[in-house]
């Protein structure tokens, strides 16, 4: 079903003056001349203040970010065996520690034969991949180097709709830019290359070349590491003001994951490839199938098999690999799940124990 968003523009017009305002406002609404108390001028006051107070703050925080995010160009070799030069891709990251550590998404590092990085002030430097992890879509990069300015990493926890949301990265790959908006929303469940990711919405401007760059609060520490933007099905181009950013909880446990083990450890897992039938054909009916075992997992000990096609997870009628994907993060390494498949037109019920999952 086709949903339509509808963008309401509330504009909030805030008239403020000084003793002289107060006492034309006061006279407008009474109808006497009566001067304004100390109180009203002391309010009028304190309101232009906090307003003067707020712009400094969006720019000392601007300030404290703009270093932290650099430029990620990537070399990808092409599939193409009639196009041998190699193709490449550009991206934004964020330096996470001062020996030269920075996050960013997987999709922006995905298959690179090389990563270049660019800092603010233009110093280039070659990078490697330490890790990456697709179901986060976040990646680790180092470059060698020393006192590096870096983010400081937010309680994203603490977020709340209509905080402040700053975003820093290399759009179009035309340098390190900066927007600003809100929060527009949180928790919200999004699919991006059929992972199912829990996101922050944000109005601020997004960009291609954004990916791995970061959102800020008004404080300029890091709360997210931003991802995607929705694209919209009923117009040309995309949807403005609905960008997504990895909160800064997500990023802070999977790259310390990354940099101590190269994977994210204690996820649980079936052991299985899966692919998507989108439409049924004359072999096969619309749905998820296994199209890989890897050797020892829970889906080998239960003895499913190559082409069995997945109906039922944990009691939960399933038809994608992004719903199975969803489930099985609700679960832990250890526990024992219900598994219904189809094979050879007749269904099938196993008991599996899930295992820990050694890489993407």
């Amino acid at each position: 079903m086709k949903k339509f968003l509808k963008v309401v523009l509330v504009f909030l017009i805030a008239f403020v003056g000084g003793l002289a305002g107060s006492y034309s406002y006061d006279r407008f609404l009474s109808g006497s001349s009566k001067p304004a108390d100390a109180t009203q001028s002391l309010a009028a006051t304190q309101e232009v203040n906090y307003v003067v107070k707020e712009s400094s703050d969006l720019k000392t925080a601007i300030k404290k970010a703009y270093g932290t995010v650099v430029m990620i160009q990537t070399t990808i070799a092409s599939n193409n065996p009639f196009y041998q030069d190699a193709g490449t891709a550009l991206g934004s990251g964020v330096v996470i520690s001062d020996d030269g550590y920075i996050i960013t998404n997987h999709h922006v590092i995905k298959n690179a034969e090389s990563v270049t990085v660019t800092a603010a002030d233009g110093t280039e430097y070659p990078a490697k991949v330490i890790g990456s992890d697709v179901k986060t879509d976040l990646a680790v990069i180092k470059v060698e180097a020393s006192g590096l300015q870096y983010a400081v990493l937010a309680d994203s926890d603490q977020v709340e709709i209509g905080d402040d949301a700053i975003a820093i990265g290399n759009p179009l790959g035309e340098g390190i830019s900066v927007s600003n908006g809100i929060i527009s929303a949180k928790d919200k469940m999004v699919t991006i290359s059929k992972q199912t990711m829990y996101l922050f919405q944000t109005n601020a401007a997004i960009n291609e070349g954004n990916s791995g760059g970061g959102l800020f609060d008004i404080n300029g520490d890091l709360i997210g590491v931003v991802n995607a933007k929705s694209n919209s099905n009923f117009v040309v181009g995309s949807v403005e003001g609905l960008g997504f950013a990895i909160p800064s909880n997500t990023v802070a446990k999977v790259a310390k994951e990354l940099i101590e083990n190269g994977y994210v450890r204690d996820r649980a897992t079936m052991g299985v490839i899966l692919s998507d039938v989108e439409q049924d054909t004359a072999q096969y009916k619309k749905g998820v199938y296994i199209t890989g075992i890897v050797e020892g997992s829970a889906a080998e000990k239960a003895e499913l098999q190559m082409y069995d096609r997945i109906v039922e997870f944990d009691g939960t009628e399933v038809s994608s690999y992004a719903e199975i994907n969803r489930l099985i993060l609700q679960h832990s390494i250890g526990d024992k799940v219900t598994v219904k498949v189809e094979r050879d037109n007749r269904e099938i019920t196993v008991t599996m124990t899930l295992q820990e999952a050694t890489q993407n």
